[in-house]
């Protein structure tokens, strides 16, 4: 099994990613997937045996829309979701993010694309994401491919080279506590 097949099966055996993914396709938006943590973490979990999942901070839905890349539609389409799922037993922390205008937050030139622009972010590993198809296929992306995340490690990514954001992160976030075999690679 490759490893983005065996992610894909991870998923499709997680019922609340997969009720996620299901919420999330509902709002039609372009280029878009669950990004971050949300395929992140369910990998360093697997790869540490943890008997159930490590609750998300937040479910990044990320995509890419120039027509409109206001902050008050990502607002909109957040509270859309909280409605939604607002009455669910488990924990839906919504961010929705047009990746159309967060080169302006990051100092960059436009992007082109959600994965041209998650390919930017801090680390390696972080860059990965998943949506559904119309006919309910996982999706997978991710610029830097799976080997890293599958190989238990935090890497720096050298296209951002923020080292002091990136060390922050690793621990503000206590990635090294929760999944204590990952290394650091810069």
């Amino acid at each position: 099994m490759t490893q983005q097949q065996q992610i894909i099966h991870w998923l499709q055996a997680d019922s609340y990613r997969m009720q996620t993914l299901h919420i999330a396709r509902e709002l039609k938006l372009s280029q878009w997937c669950l990004a971050a943590g949300f395929v992140r973490n369910l990998v360093w979990d697997q790869l540490h045996s943890h008997p159930s999942s490590t609750p998300l901070n937040d479910i990044d839905l990320v995509y890419f829309d120039k027509q409109d890349a206001s902050e008050q539609r990502d607002s909109q389409l957040e509270m859309r979701l909280l409605q939604k799922t607002a009455s669910h037993k488990a924990p839906f922390p919504w961010s929705v993010k047009n990746q159309a205008r967060m080169h302006l937050r990051n100092g960059r030139q436009p992007y082109t694309s959600t994965e041209d622009a998650i390919s930017y972010w801090v680390e390696v590993e972080t860059a990965a994401g998943a949506s559904l198809d119309a006919q309910g296929n996982i999706e997978l992306i991710a610029p830097f491919g799976f080997a890293a995340l599958f190989a238990g490690t935090i890497t720096l990514n050298a296209k951002n080279g923020e080292l002091d954001t990136y060390h922050q992160r690793v621990n503000d976030k206590g990635w090294l506590q929760r999944w204590p075999d990952l290394r650091r690679i810069i």
